[in-house]
């Protein structure tokens, strides 16, 4: 039952191929063996490729299954189609289109096992990659929010100078009325004189207007610092929303992108793998000799192809005597008096017709 099953798979005609011998029929059979566990890898390749990108089981499974159905189809009539000749130029011929198909197929199959197969040096890759975009990504948001933050912190910085110079202002005058009711400077008289007091109101001037400005600048400063941590918030917001995409940075364009970055060898010698699978039921057609089945299906196409090659002849044979006879009836009867005399008589009463009713009509207008 299972030769059947790969015979069957192998696309070739049963109904002859069970005449054949046993040596054809296992020949034949390990054809669609092949053709058969091409489909199967390539319904698990499909299947991983499409999980990546769907990320459910159940649709990469059945997509996968019937993209393996597309490729056995494929393959079943690529060997099927493939017949032995008495030149060998003539096979190669009709096997190069069939050679080209196969090598696309073979690269569809074999890169998403390949995606399996180094899953981890992969990984490893868009690990490095998805860092280097946060990285990049961190600094491209950075560049729209730092102008503005460094703005306001100058701005804060400002105020906070005006106070401390502020302050100095008022220190000074401090020390001044102090000095000068010690008398160790200014009129260098000891006591609260009018000097002392003129200076003394300077200085509680002064303090009032560093309180006052102490207090503005404070509401300032506080108004600035909420922006700042508005910012903050927002730079810190576009991250973590533009870190989600970067972390889904793991699809089949990704990953076939990250394999390009590893050594090509091991990914070369995988598709010469699943080209030689691809292509040996070709090249298994074309190396082996001509065989019992080959002989028995020629014989049963030219048998066909000369019987309606015959059949077509003598159609066109039977055509071309048939106008000769009517041929010559015809010109046998042209001369008759009799036939001259009715088809001068019926196209006298034509062209009698044709005067009445051109009559009725020009009236009808008139």
């Amino acid at each position: 039952m299972l030769k059947q099953f790969f015979i069957l798979c192998s696309g070739a005609d049963t109904d002859i191929l069970n005449d054949c011998s046993i040596g054809e029929q296992n020949k034949y059979a390990g054809i669609g063996a092949t053709v058969f566990f091409t489909a199967f890898m390539a319904t698990i390749a499909a299947s991983y490729a499409l999980y990546t990108v769907f990320d459910n089981v159940y649709a990469s499974i059945f997509f996968g299954f019937v993209w393996g159905l597309l490729i056995f189809n494929l393959d079943r009539y690529i060997v099927s189609t493939i017949k032995k000749r008495d030149n060998v130029i003539d096979e190669i011929l009709q096997a190069t289109p069939r050679l080209f198909l196969a090598v696309i197929i073979a690269v569809v199959i074999s890169k998403p096992l390949e995606l399996k197969i180094f899953e981890k040096e992969i990984n490893h890759v868009l690990l490095e990659q998805k860092n280097d975009l946060t990285l990049a990504n961190q600094n491209q948001i950075a560049e729209q929010f730092n102008p503005k933050i460094a703005e306001l912190e100058g701005e804060i910085l400002s105020l906070q100078t005006q106070v401390q110079t502020k302050e100095a202002e008022v220190n000074a005058l401090y020390d001044t009325y102090i000095f000068e009711a010690e008398g160790t400077a200014g009129t260098n008289l000891l006591g609260k004189g009018p000097v002392y007091k003129e200076k003394r109101e300077k200085h509680d001037a002064g303090l009032a207007e560093l309180q006052q400005l102490k207090t503005e600048h404070k509401v300032k400063i506080e108004t600035l610092e909420s922006q700042i941590s508005t910012l903050e918030g927002d730079f810190t917001t576009n991250v973590a929303q533009t870190q989600l995409i970067i972390d889904n940075f793991d699809g089949l364009m990704a990953r076939v992108t990250a394999l390009g970055e590893l050594p090509w060898l091991p990914s070369f010698f995988i598709f010469l793998l699943f080209l030689a699978i691809e292509t040996s039921p070709i090249f298994a057609k074309l190396l082996a000799p001509k065989g019992e089945f080959d002989f028995r299906l020629e014989d049963q196409e030219t048998l066909i192809k000369t019987w309606t090659m015959q059949r077509v002849a003598e159609r066109k044979l039977l055509l071309k005597t048939d106008n000769a006879i009517n041929n010559k009836v015809y010109n046998d009867i042209a001369d008759e008096e009799a036939i001259i005399k009715y088809k001068r008589q019926k196209a006298r009463e034509l062209m009698q017709h044709q005067a009445d009713v051109f009559l009725k009509t020009q009236k009808g207008i008139l």
